[in-house]
């Protein structure tokens, strides 16, 4: 393994059929976050998305094509492992489709001089959506609301994927989670294992864009897969919270 550089943010970018995207993303990240790590994570049936990224591929630029759905959570997470390996002390996930402002990540950063995990969230003071329709966002609040209750995290977005992580959290992170289901619930499985492991969990509002090219892969399957995880994560949380 590398050694850890404290200062080296590292970007992790989950994608499936990204290719209208995605170069121009790259190309805003490292304008946003001079000499980051980027390694993207791609689960597309095609090379579309692995071809797009091949001008802008070198060491600072790494892609992982896995070449079948494994889930955003499982993606996050072999993109995390692979920038612990770079050395990286910081590390940020985020949305590969623009609903994640480039512009953040130093926020992001900069606020985990006080945490191990931020959450860019939508349901704090300053937060807010763009361009969701109605049923989305009710599926989101009622999700967001379910979850806080259940797993008790301070946190109001559970279902954000714009977060950053300490190194500690990273670490935490690859050793603890994958475990419970895919879809979305890794994200309250990682807001869980750190939180009551001892880790401090803060937020940040963010505004949210939802997508104006490509098409998401949000469906009914998720939401089947986000009520099975709850149950489940509702288990863990019960057994962490006994624990000294």
């Amino acid at each position: 393994m590398s050694p850890e550089t404290p200062d080296a943010i590292g970007i992790v970018l989950p994608s499936y059929n990204e290719a209208e995207n995605i170069a121009a993303l790259v190309t805003a990240i490292r304008a946003a976050v001079a000499g980051a790590t980027i390694v993207i994570v791609d689960d597309s049936p095609d090379l579309a998305t692995v071809n797009a990224l091949e001008p802008l591929r070198g060491p600072a630029v790494r892609v992982i094509h896995r070449g079948t759905k494994g889930g955003r959570g499982s993606a996050v997470f072999r993109g995390i492992d692979e920038l612990l390996a770079a050395g990286c002390g910081t590390i940020v996930e985020m949305d590969a489709d623009f609903s994640h402002a480039p512009e953040q990540i130093p926020q992001l950063a900069a606020a985990l001089a006080g945490a191990d995990m931020v959450v860019a969230s939508r349901y704090v003071r300053g937060g807010r959506i763009v361009n969701w329709p109605l049923r989305r966002r009710l599926f989101s609040r009622a999700a967001n609301a379910i979850a806080r209750t259940l797993l008790g995290v301070p946190i109001h977005d559970y279902t954000g994927g714009y977060r950053a992580y300490s190194r500690r959290a990273a670490e935490l992170i690859v050793e603890t989670c994958g475990k419970i289901g895919r879809g979305f619930i890794p994200l309250s499985e990682v807001a869980v294992n750190v939180h009551y492991r001892g880790l401090r969990v803060v937020e940040v509002p963010t505004t949210f864009v939802n997508r104006a090219r490509g098409k998401s892969s949000f469906g009914a399957g998720e939401i089947w897969e986000a009520a099975r995880g709850l149950a489940r994560l509702y288990a863990l949380k019960r057994r962490l919270a006994r624990r000294p």
